[in-house]
């Protein structure tokens, strides 16, 4: 009997990107699970164009045992005054979500009988677990990010509960740490993230976190070998969780931007198969990381000082204020120094989107000056290029913590520092901090770059038939199936 999963990703590519790999890789392993993605769409002001094609090419590529359903937006557009929060938005798509499992449950030819055999949600998704309990079948879930974060979450949700301790109250202390079963050392408290320090996200965050333990498993976009203290604390009796299925690291290595033919994007990877071996530090900043004209003169004047040859990803920030994606500045020569673009034009080369893991597999790069967003990073692992951390938002503070203090595959360029919305201030990294990281990061005999190198390694073991992650998923086919007999 061919068993189908229903599987739901939060909007963005962040998230819908690699539960798709996922996705990919559970079919092949197989033969007897079909998969349906139902994709909902971005909130409006959120969707890039490259988002937007890629969901695009999603809806042409379903076959008969992968398939992909993007659900409608709603027919009325959300004014400023009565724009849903973001839990709600995804909440009112549950109709129709469980129209189109529906759909899928209708009694299918007698010579192919399926059975549905649950849902795999995004951890920004935890309601849709109430549309698996209408269906009668177990609910799983798909965590983004590392097996690290998802410990801190569920500790501070525990300190909350159970302690009457809210970590939020430490906001302005630059000096305390806590104590984090995932990790072997104190992580500052100005290294949490911002949505875990702010009073009126703590409990929207909460509701998410404690339908954790509604599930019958997590799969994490990590590796074993990577995360070994979060994932001693995740089979130990302490835990909180049900079983965690270390799976990744889950990438899209095959990622064309919307102007994958741009003639820019060539000119460069043309120019870096010209350089050196690991010669060119990369600066690159994610889907929504921007910046505005003051903070791209410190970047400009710390590559200068630097003297690296350099491949700069430089987009503009939103308002202070708003969300949504960053857009691309006009004119560079308005924002950066006087002659800069003149003075580097043999040594760098500056780009709006960039084919982000196209540069990184280039033998040209030395480094990665990075945000730390967790798909970025293991992409950076992967192919074995030592990264520098700069967070903005999310989760990134965690991560880069992480990648410096505890596991020493990084340096640092400040991991307290904050871009998001909800910075009290605008934070400014001056180009004192950020020249001295880049030096740093582009030592060719540093320890970091040896660790960079052996932990590439294991990350393509770890997916290999006997691997780690490739065990950890074939656990979780047989659960799924163990759970519906």
């Amino acid at each position: 009997m061919k068993l189908e999963l229903v599987f739901i990703p939060s909007p963005g590519d962040g998230h819908l990107r690699p539960l798709v790999e996922v996705a990919k890789l559970l079919v092949d392993r197989d033969d007897h699970l079909s998969i349906t993605i139902i994709i909902i769409p971005q909130m409006h002001g959120f969707s890039s164009s490259n988002s937007s094609s890629y969901i695009a090419s999603l809806s042409s590529d379903s076959e008969e045992r992968l398939s992909y359903n993007v659900l409608s937006v709603p027919d009325k557009p959300d004014s400023d005054d009565t724009k849903p929060h973001f839990f709600d938005y995804i909440d009112n798509f549950k109709p129709q979500v469980k129209a189109t499992v529906e759909k899928l449950t209708d009694p299918g030819p007698p010579d192919s009988p399926s059975r549905l055999a649950g849902f795999v949600v995004d951890m920004f998704c935890m309601m849709m677990i109430d549309v698996a309990n209408e269906f009668g079948v177990p609910s799983y879930m798909f965590y983004t990010s590392n097996a690290t974060f998802l410990g801190l979450q569920v500790h501070v949700e525990y300190l909350y509960d159970v302690k009457n301790y809210d970590v939020s109250d430490l906001k302005d202390s630059d000096t305390t740490e806590l104590e984090v079963p995932c990790l072997t050392r104190p992580l500052p408290v100005k290294c949490f993230p911002s949505v875990l320090l702010t009073k009126e996200w703590l409990p929207v965050m909460f509701r998410q976190t404690r339908r954790f333990r509604e599930t019958k498993g997590i799969l994490v976009n990590t590796f074993a070998e990577l995360e070994p203290q979060a994932m001693k604390f995740f089979s130990g009796v302490d835990s909180p969780l049900p079983t965690v299925y270390t799976v990744g690291p889950v990438m899209n290595l095959k990622i064309n931007g919307p102007n994958s033919s741009d003639d820019k994007q060539s000119e460069i990877l043309r120019w870096l198969d010209e350089q050196p071996r690991k010669s060119v530090v990369f600066l690159c900043f994610g889907s929504m990381g921007g910046f505005r004209e003051g903070q791209a003169k410190e970047i400009a004047i710390a590559l200068e000082r630097s003297g690296h040859r350099f491949v700069w990803s430089l987009r503009r920030a939103q308002p202070k204020g708003s969300m949504g994606p960053p857009e691309e500045f006009t004119n560079l020569e308005e924002i950066l120094p006087e002659g800069f673009l003149e003075r580097t034009a043999e040594i760098g080369k500056i780009v709006g989107w960039a084919p982000q893991s196209a540069i990184l597999a280039n033998p040209a790069i030395g480094g990665f000056v990075s945000h730390c967003g967790w798909n970025s990073t293991l992409e950076s692992l992967w192919f074995g290029v030592p990264m520098a951390t700069w967070p903005l938002y999310a989760e990134q503070q965690v991560n880069a913590f992480e990648m410096v203090e505890e596991l020493g595959l990084a340096v640092e360029v400040r991991n307290s520092f904050r871009g998001d919305f909800m910075a009290a201030d605008d934070e400014l990294m001056t180009a004192e901090e950020i020249e001295r990281g880049i030096r740093c990061l582009m030592e060719q005999d540093s320890d970091v770059r040896s660790r960079v190198k052996e932990m590439s390694e294991k990350s393509h073991v770890a997916l290999m038939d006997g691997g780690s992650s490739h065990v950890a998923l074939l656990k979780f086919i047989q659960d799924v199936t163990k759970n519906i007999s």
